[in-house]
């Protein structure tokens, strides 16, 4: 798709044409750069990542107890030629029908290819053992072979990887100190509306306190931006103007929430329009309709500008926000995690719209997962979110849901 996406201009988009006209506009993601183990947590691989050792090194026992050449008849008692420990090497090739004292992650010697674990052994004065139940042990029992979880030159994460800490551990298992991963995205965020007030100060008798910048914030930081915080704006046109041109000049992307509606007051579509291209601004969903899209500046930065009311806000950025964003960071095909559950009461919506309920799910005693709503459903009523573990998706195609229908439903992951 190419810049007649903005031709969508005033047409009510369905969430679907939303999301593919987003996927066309937000292609390309950020430069890359190279860092330290310590420093990689949630970051996003720009390459993949190549194993440069076997793993493990050596085969080696996975039991205490003592390594051997399992013969074709079973033999119960054995003499044993010394020690080795984890750490050490037996230099000498084991000689057939002797064995060898063995500790967990030991490399096995030559002419070895089976480890009996120390449960299963006597000992016979200092110098002999005695094995238990001979007809269980099969060759080649309790041995890891080199290699076999990862193969020197294996790939091991694929580019797109977003590194959690069992990630760096596996890293850090190959030796791997550094790796080159997308630079993190420098968003810009403020709130607009002159009856926005800043938490701590005095609340006018027509003022309401800013929520929307700390949600915002929070889930940015979460989602590994740098945030620059911009504060509240006035409904001036010359301001509004002002403040997205300098932050188009340095940020990634921009975001703002309030003042994209029809009323007389709303501005960020008239700045949108003077400094960039407005891509669409209304959405065929629930909460979240007005929503301004487009880019900016000569460098074309992402910007969103996000519903005033809190819950939309939260929900436009999950749906819309946040794939732009990991896509800048290096992952496109990402798809927010879905379940099927049964609606533990009938649940209302309309046609011709995606709606989107704060539930709560569980799962019952016979792995059954149920949800509910969280109870009023307006977007202002932020406590319906604090109180959800999920979004409810009601498809477009459904008036309602009735109690026992199966919806499906987004868990809420590390972002809320």
């Amino acid at each position: 798709m190419t810049l007649s996406c903005f031709e969508l201009g005033e047409r009510m988009l369905s969430v679907a044409e939303a999301r593919t006209a987003l996927d066309a506009l937000f292609a390309t993601s950020l430069d890359s750069e190279r860092l330290p183990l310590e420093a990689l947590l949630g970051r996003v691989l720009a390459e993949p990542l190549v194993s440069p050792i076997d793993v493990p090194q050596n085969t080696n026992a996975a039991m205490d107890g003592i390594a051997l050449a399992w013969p074709e008849r079973p033999v119960r008692r054995w003499p044993v030629v010394g020690e080795v420990l984890a750490g050490q090497r037996w230099g000498l090739p084991l000689a057939a029908g002797t064995a060898l004292r063995i500790t967990t992650g030991a490399p096995l010697p030559a002419g070895a290819d089976t480890v009996i674990m120390s449960e299963q052994l006597e000992a016979v004065g200092d110098q002999a053992v005695e094995i238990s139940r001979t007809e269980r042990v099969q060759r080649g029992q309790n041995v890891r072979q080199a290699g076999e979880d990862i193969a020197c030159g294996q790939r091991v994460l694929e580019a797109g990887t977003r590194l959690q800490p069992q990630h760096l551990g596996l890293l850090a298992s190959l030796g791997l100190a550094e790796a080159r991963v997308y630079r993190r995205p420098r968003v810009a965020i403020f709130s607009t509306g002159d009856e926005v007030t800043a938490p701590g100060q005095p609340l006018p008798a027509v003022g309401i306190y800013d929520a929307n910048r700390y949600t915002l914030h929070g889930m940015l930081t979460r989602l590994g931006a740098e945030v620059c915080d911009l504060g509240i704006l006035a409904d001036r046109r010359d301001e509004v103007v002002s403040a997205l041109g300098d932050a188009a000049r340095d940020h990634d992307m921009l975001i703002t929430s309030g003042g994209v509606s029809v009323g007389q007051a709303d501005w960020i579509k008239a700045a949108l329009n003077e400094l960039g291209e407005l891509g669409f601004w209304r959405i065929a969903i629930r909460p979240g309709r007005p929503l301004a899209c487009g880019r900016l500046g000569a460098r074309q930065v992402p910007f969103f500008g996000l519903p005033g009311n809190p819950v939309a806000v939260m929900v436009t950025f999950l749906e819309f926000v946040q794939p732009v964003l990991r896509r800048l960071q290096g992952e496109p095909d990402w798809q927010p995690p879905r379940l099927t559950a049964r609606s533990e009461a009938p649940l209302k919506s309309r046609l011709e719209r995606v709606d989107f309920l704060r539930g709560v799910y569980r799962c019952d005693a016979d792995g059954q997962l149920w949800v509910r709503s969280t109870g009023a459903q307006g977007s202002g009523i932020l406590s319906s979110m604090s109180a959800a573990n999920c979004l409810i998706e009601i498809d477009a195609s459904r008036a309602g849901v009735a109690g026992g229908e199966t919806v499906t439903l987004q868990p809420f992951d590390s972002l809320i």
